[in-house]
C-alpha cells in the first residue's frame, strides 16, 4: 500500500509541475495572439480528448485527458491539428495567415519566452525568499577523496584545496559546480597540492560518471567533528559531546567526516582517538558497537563556515537573472554534448518518468524549495526544447515565418503540412525512445 501511495505522489507531483508548465506556454500564444487581434478557438491544457471546459467568447477553454502537453488552436494557422480548410478561403482579419510577419513571429516565441520569464520569477522568488547558503572557498582547507570515489578516478587527491574551476578562481564552494561549468566542454579544476597550484582536465565523458556516484559535493569538505551523539551510544558512554573533533585514530591522522567513518567502519575492536575540546585535547579509546558504529552524528553546516547571503529587491532579480542565465547555459551545453557524442544519450537523456521520478526526489528532499527549483529547470528545458527548428515545435514555425520574411512568400500548403507530419513523426519516435529509456533504466 505505501509503495502504491507512493506512486501516485510522484505522479501527482509531476502533472503538477507538467500543467504549470504548460499553462505558462500555452498563455504566452494566447495572450500574444489576442494582442494582435487573432482569434483564438480553443486553449488546452493537455491534448485531447477534452475531459471538462468551458466556452466563452470565441475560444473554448479546456482540459485535456494526457497532461503531457498542450495548445492553443489558432485561427488561420497550420498547427499540430492539421486542420487546413481554412485555407480554400480568403484570409479573414482575424486570421493568423492575415497578420505581418513579425507578429506572427512573436507569437510563436510568446510561449517560449514565458517559460523563460516564469524560471527567472521562481528563481529570484526563491532568491528573494530565502536568500542563498554558501560556504566561502577560503574556509575549507581540502578535501577527502575515497579511493572508490570519481574524483579519485579523475586525479584529485586527499587534502587538495580546489579554489577554482575552467582558469578561474571562485570565491563560494558552491560556484564549483554551476550547472554552466559542470557541462562546459573543456572542464578543469584550479588545485592547490602540497603548496603548488595545478590545473585537473576532466575527460569529456566524465558526465557519464556521475549518474551514479556523487562528484564535487558538501560530503567531502565535512570536517572529522560530530553534531550529535546518542544516548546510551559507544561514544556517549566513552563521554564524547557534540562538536568534538577528531584529530586522528590509532594514531592516524583524520581531517575528514567521510575519512573518520572509514576508520569506524574498519575498526576491529576499540578506537584510540586524540579529541579536540575548548583547545585542548585528550585522548580517549571508544569500542564501535556490532554494527560498527559509535552513535555520532553528521556534522552540519555550521562546521563548514557557512553564510547566507540576504538579498534586496533588486538585487534579488539581477541573483535570478544570473542563476536563470547560468541553468540555460548549463543545459544548452549539455544537450549540445549529447549531440556530439561526448556523452551518453542513454545514460543523460531522460523522460516524462525520470523527469517524475527527480521531481518527485527533490521535493522530498527540499519540499517546495525542490519542487520549484525542479519546475524552473524545467520550464528553461521546455523553452529549449520548443525553439529547436523541428517542424510542429515552435522553432519550426519560426523557420517557415523566418523564410517568409527573408523570400516574401509563404512555403506551399504542402510544404507545411509534409514538414508537420515529418516534425510530428520525429516527436513520437523520440517520446518511444525516451519512455522506453526510462524503463530499461528502472528495470
Amino acid at each position: 500500500m505505501e509503495g502504491f501511495l507512493d506512486i501516485l505522489s510522484t505522479i501527482g507531483i509531476f502533472i503538477g509541475a507538467i500543467m504549470i508548465l504548460v499553462f505558462i506556454h500555452e498563455l504566452g500564444h494566447f495572450l500574444a495572439a489576442k494582442l494582435f487581434g487573432m482569434r483564438v478557438e480553443r486553449f488546452s491544457v493537455g491534448f485531447p480528448p477534452r475531459i471538462w471546459g468551458f466556452q466563452k467568447g470565441d475560444t473554448d477553454y479546456c482540459i485535456g485527458a494526457t497532461p503531457l502537453g498542450g495548445y492553443v488552436k489558432i485561427s488561420g494557422m497550420v498547427d499540430e491539428s492539421m486542420d487546413n480548410e481554412f485555407l480554400n478561403n480568403e484570409p479573414q482579419p482575424w486570421e493568423y495567415r492575415s497578420k505581418p510577419v513579425w507578429q506572427r513571429m512573436i507569437v510563436i516565441t510568446a510561449g517560449v519566452i514565458f517559460n523563460m520569464i516564469l524560471a527567472f520569477l521562481i528563481f529570484t522568488g526563491m532568491i528573494m525568499t530565502n536568500g542563498k547558503t554558501v560556504i566561502p572557498i577560503d574556509s575549507i582547507s581540502g578535501i577527502y577523496v575515497a579511493e572508490e570515489s570519481i574524483l579519485n578516478d579523475l586525479g584529485f587527491q586527499t587534502n587538495d584545496r580546489i579554489i577554482g574551476v575552467n582558469g578561474e578562481r571562485v570565491e563560494y564552494f558552491n560556484d564549483l559546480v554551476t550547472a554552466s561549468a559542470l557541462t562546459s566542454e573543456n572542464l578543469s579544476y584550479l588545485v592547490i597540492r602540497d603548496g603548488q597550484e595545478i590545473t585537473i582536465p576532466m575527460p569529456s565523458n566524465y558526465l557519464d560518471s556521475l549518474q551514479t556516484r556523487s562528484f564535487i559535493d558538501v560530503s567531502i569538505i565535512l570536517p572529522s567533528s560530530f553534531s550529535s551523539v546518542s544516548t546510551g551510544s559507544p561514544a556517549n558512554k566513552a563521554g564524547l559531546e557534540p562538536g568534538d573533533v577528531v584529530k586522528s585514530v590509532n594514531g592516524r591522522e583524520v581531517n575528514f567526516w567521510q575519512e573518520l567513518v572509514a576508520e569506524i567502519q574498519s575498526a576491529e575492536g576499540a578506537l584510540e582517538f586524540v579529541i579536540e575540546r575548548d583547545n585542548s585535547t585528550f585522548d580517549v579509546s571508544v569500542t564501535p558497537d556490532e554494527n560498527n558504529t559509535i552513535g555520532i552524528g553528521i556534522p552540519t553546516s555550521d562546521f563548514l563556515g557557512t553564510e547566507r547571503i540576504k538579498y534586496g529587491f533588486f538585487a534579488s532579480i539581477g541573483a535570478g537573472w544570473s542563476e536563470t542565465v547560468d541553468q540555460t547555459v548549463g543545459i544548452v551545453q549539455g544537450f549540445s554534448r549529447l549531440i556530439s557524442g561526448d556523452i551518453s544519450v542513454r545514460q543523460n537523456l531522460g523522460g516524462p518518468i525520470e523527469i517524475a521520478r527527480m521531481t518527485k526526489q527533490a521535493t522530498d528532499s527540499s519540499g517546495w524549495i525542490g519542487f520549484w527549483t525542479i519546475t524552473a529547470l524545467l520550464s528553461i528545458t521546455l523553452a529549449i526544447m520548443n525553439i529547436l527548428p523541428i517542424p510542429a515545435l515552435d522553432g519550426g514555425h519560426l523557420v517557415f515565418l523566418i523564410y517568409e520574411g527573408i523570400t516574401r512568400k509563404e512555403p506551399t500548403e504542402k510544404v507545411r503540412i509534409v514538414a508537420q507530419n515529418i516534425g510530428f513523426l520525429v516527436l513520437v519516435t523520440l517520446m518511444i525512445f525516451v519512455v522506453f529509456n526510462d524503463l530499461l533504466k528502472i528495470f
